[in-house]
């Protein structure tokens, strides 16, 4: 759904006439409100059962997915969203919580395959995209086909063995002294600074190479496509690779390379050699976000739900979005983009050598 979203930027904002602030908005303000109900929802996870708020969060996920399709208007798109991603966190974040429950010792490993996982679903959805534009159809029919496979994951959960823990709950003074643990600051302020390069950038992508690189919105719809799909072949490379490969050397140099070819992909000219450098840039930064969110894993403990309650912390993914589209609204976003390096230059500086 959100790899369809990205592509469908361009057409979203033809549809509802919105300017780059309002865009902006579209993609901050949700995480405000997430950053007001999922730490509730966390530390409900750790202390209570976590079963019935993913059942709740998927009901509310096909609700706003549902109300964004039939959204005439900027107000109504951004209270879909505002209930579309801490529906998300309850649906999705929290069953990423119990996979890293089942073997603490693998997570790095097992964050590689969620993140594969994602990577096809992030594939799918421009190709998705492109076919219902090629059906005669748009941006909000896919949205309310979403909303049906998101009932049926509902369906499928619903019917799914509970596996709550069972045996005694932390009680919620006892779960929240977790989260002044150095460890779980650090990586979760890498963490939120990687989604520089990550989803923030994607998020501007489509818009990046219709208004500064002056292609048709086809090209641009391609280079989400191209993010995306050398993203996949970076996470696929990526469950072998971490079996042999140390997480926190991959974090270093990863970040090297990823400020080299932001750069390049800054300076050069000519579509083909930008799409070239973000296909390049995808697959060596796929690594971070399973790296650095199995190390948050590992700070947390036993109480992993707090992934959810942690974000709090960091509200950068709040503001972010809205920074960028405020440079972007005033000088471009070919100037926009720059601050984006603060990712690769925060890992080189923070990633310790050894844990």
């Amino acid at each position: 759904m959100f790899g369809a979203r990205e592509a469908a930027w361009p057409l979203i904002r033809a549809d509802l006439s919105l300017s780059y602030t309002e865009i902006g908005l579209l993609l901050s303000v949700p995480s405000v409100v997430s950053l007001a109900v999922e730490p509730v929802l966390g530390v409900v996870a750790v202390t209570w059962r976590r079963r019935v708020l993913v059942l709740a969060g998927g009901g509310a996920f096909a609700a706003a997915l549902a109300l964004a399709a039939g959204a005439p208007s900027f107000w109504l798109l951004l209270v879909a969203f505002g209930v579309l991603y801490p529906a998300s966190g309850a649906f999705v974040s929290l069953s990423q919580a119990s996979l890293m429950d089942l073997q603490p010792a693998r997570r790095e490993q097992n964050m590689a395959r969620w993140t594969f996982a994602g990577a096809v679903g992030a594939v799918t959805g421009p190709v998705l995209l492109a076919a219902s534009a090629w059906a005669g159809l748009g941006w909000r029919e896919l949205f309310l086909g979403f909303a049906a496979v998101a009932v049926a994951l509902v369906m499928l959960v619903r019917r799914a063995p509970d596996r709550d823990i069972d045996g005694e709950r932390p009680r919620i003074g006892a779960a929240l002294r977790v989260l002044v643990r150095r460890e779980v600051f650090r990586w979760l302020f890498l963490l939120e600074l990687s989604d520089l390069l990550l989803d923030v950038v994607l998020g501007f992508l489509a818009l990046y190479f219709v208004d500064e690189v002056g292609t048709s919105l086809g090209t641009a719809g391609l280079a989400v496509a191209v993010w995306t799909g050398a993203g996949l072949l970076g996470s696929a490379t990526m469950i072998p690779l971490l079996r042999r490969l140390d997480g926190l050397r991959y974090l270093r140099a990863g970040a090297v390379v990823t400020a080299l070819l932001f750069v390049a992909f800054l300076l050069v000219s000519g579509p083909p050699a930008k799409l070239a450098l973000v296909a390049a840039i995808a697959v060596v930064n796929a690594g971070w976000y399973p790296v650095l969110q199995a190390r948050l894993y590992d700070a947390l403990g036993d109480a992993s739900g707090l992934a959810l309650t942690v974000g709090a912390l960091f509200p950068l993914n709040a503001v972010l979005p809205l920074g960028i589209a405020a440079l972007a609204g005033r000088f471009g976003l070919d100037v926009a983009l720059w601050p984006l390096l603060a990712a690769p230059l925060a890992l080189l500086l923070l990633v310790p050598r050894r844990v």
